[in-house]
C-alpha cells in the first residue's frame, strides 16, 4: 500500500467537501436499510422533467453518442445564449462568449486556471459554498475570506472587502442567491462590489445556479449587466438546482471571448467535451421557456421554504428566517450553546437527520447549521419532528 507521503500535499493540505461527505454517508446508511432523512445536499425531491429526459433519450437513439467540439455543441450554445437573452437580459455570442461545461463546479475550476498563476489570491465570502476554497488551494491560489456578517445581513461591507485587496488579488468569487445564508444581492450590493473590480481591475467570478430561486418578488440580477462589468464577469450557470437536473452534470460559462478562448484550450486537454446527449436535453432546458410542470417544482419550492424555516423557527434554541433566495433553510443554533459540528453528527447519529454543519462554510457558519427545504412533504414533516424531539432532549 502506498504511504500517505506519496499523496501530493495539495491533496493532503485539504479538507473534503462537507456537502458530499455527509450526503453520501446518508446514502451509506440508506444501503444498510436504515431509514435517514437526508436534509444536507442540495438536490431537491423531484426528478428531472420528463420532457428533458425524452430529449436526450431522443438524441441517443438517434446516435448523438459521440465527442462534440471542446465547447460545446452548436445547439447546446445558442440554447444558452437564447436563455441569456430571455432570462437575463444579455445578448451573447454563442461562437465566442459560451462554453458548455459539467456543471458549475467545472465551469469554476476552469475559469481559475484560466486566471490565477501560482501564489495568486481570489477573495471568498465567508460563509461560502465548500468548494470554492479548495478548489483556489488545488490551482495553487490563496482564497482571502471576507466575513459577511449576520449583522450586516450577510453581505460585505464595502470598506471591510476592499480592505482585503492586494496586489497578488485576481479575482472575487460571487454567489447569489447565496449558498448557505439564503442572500439575494440587489442592484445596489452588486454596483459597489463592481465598483472595486473596476478600481483594483479585478474579475467577478459569479455563481448563479440559483438565479431561479429569488423569492418574495426579488429579482435576480446577473452582474454582467452592469456598466463596465461586461469584460471583467466570468459567469456560471448550471441545471442542477432549477431543473433538478444534478446528475447530468451540466452547465455553461459566459464570459468574455479572451476568457473563453482560454476555457476552450483547457477543456481539450481536460474533459475533451461534455457528454453530447446531455448537451441535447440541456438545449431544450434552456433553449426554450420553462414548461409548466418546471414552473410548478419552483412554486412548490417557495411553499416548502417557507413552511421549513417557520416550523425550524417554532422550535425553541432555534432561529431561522426565510431565505431572500436559494432552498436552503440557514438556522441559527447559538443558544444551544453546542458547535454546529457536533449538532449535526448527534443529529445523523441519535435522530438520523442529515444536516450540514455551518462551520464547514466557514468562520462565520460556526453558529448555524444549513438544511435542504425542498424534500419530500412526508420527510419535511418526519424530518421537523425528529429536530424538534432532537433539539428538546440536549
Amino acid at each position: 500500500m502506498y504511504e500517505s507521503k506519496n499523496i501530493s500535499t495539495r491533496v493532503q493540505n485539504s479538507e473534503p467537501s462537507s456537502t458530499v461527505m455527509i450526503a453520501d454517508k446518508a446514502r451509506s446508511l440508506r444501503e444498510e436499510g436504515k431509514k435517514v432523512f437526508d436534509f444536507s445536499a442540495g438536490r431537491a425531491f423531484e426528478p428531472t422533467p420528463g420532457y428533458v429526459i425524452e430529449g436526450a433519450i431522443d438524441a441517443m437513439r438517434a446516435g448523438d453518442t459521440h465527442q462534440t467540439m471542446a465547447k460545446g455543441t452548436t445547439v447546446y450554445r445558442k440554447a444558452c445564449s437564447i436563455k441569456l437573452q430571455r432570462e437575463n437580459n444579455i445578448t451573447a455570442d454563442p461562437e465566442k462568449e459560451i462554453v458548455a461545461t459539467m456543471g458549475a463546479k467545472q465551469g469554476l475550476t476552469i475559469s481559475l486556471l484560466a486566471l490565477i498563476n501560482p501564489g495568486d489570491e481570489v477573495i471568498v465570502e465567508d460563509p461560502c459554498f465548500v468548494s470554492y476554497k479548495q478548489t483556489i488551494h488545488y490551482l495553487g491560489g490563496k482564497a482571502v475570506p471576507v466575513p459577511l456578517r449576520p449583522e450586516n445581513n450577510f453581505r460585505w461591507n464595502k470598506d471591510e472587502l476592499e480592505a482585503s485587496i492586494s496586489p497578488k488579488t485576481k479575482a472575487i468569487i460571487l454567489c447569489s442567491p447565496h449558498n448557505p445564508t439564503g442572500v439575494v444581492h440587489t442592484y445596489e450590493d452588486l454596483q459597489e462590489i463592481a465598483s472595486l473590480a473596476v478600481k483594483h481591475n479585478l474579475y467577478v467570478i459569479t455563481d448563479e445556479v440559483y438565479e431561479r430561486m429569488a423569492w418574495g418578488g426579488r429579482e435576480h440580477i446577473n452582474m454582467a449587466t452592469l456598466p463596465d462589468m461586461k469584460s471583467r464577469t466570468i459567469t456560471l450557470m448550471s441545471l442542477t438546482k432549477s431543473f433538478s437536473m444534478g446528475g447530468w452534470r451540466i452547465g455553461f460559462v459566459y464570459a468574455d471571448q479572451a476568457i473563453v478562448r482560454a476555457l476552450e484550450k483547457l477543456q481539450q486537454h481536460l474533459i475533451t467535451s461534455v457528454n453530447s446527449f446531455v448537451q441535447a436535453g440541456g438545449a431544450i432546458a434552456f433553449g426554450e421557456e420553462p414548461l409548466p410542470e418546471v414552473k410548478a417544482y419552483w412554486t412548490e419550492w417557495q411553499k416548502k421554504v417557507k413552511y421549513f424555516t417557520e416550523a425550524l423557527n417554532d422550535i425553541d434554541g432555534l432561529k431561522c428566517s426565510m431565505p431572500e433566495g436559494s432552498f436552503y433553510a440557514w438556522t441559527d443554533i447559538s443558544a444551544l450553546n453546542i458547535s454546529s459540528e457536533t449538532f449535526a453528527n448527534q443529529l445523523l447519529m441519535k435522530e438520523n437527520v442529515a444536516v450540514i454543519h455551518g462551520s464547514s462554510f466557514g468562520k462565520i457558519g460556526e453558529n448555524y447549521i444549513r438544511i435542504t427545504c425542498v424534500k419530500s412533504w412526508e420527510e419535511i414533516n418526519e424530518g421537523l419532528g425528529r429536530i424538534r424531539t432532537f433539539v428538546r432532549e440536549l
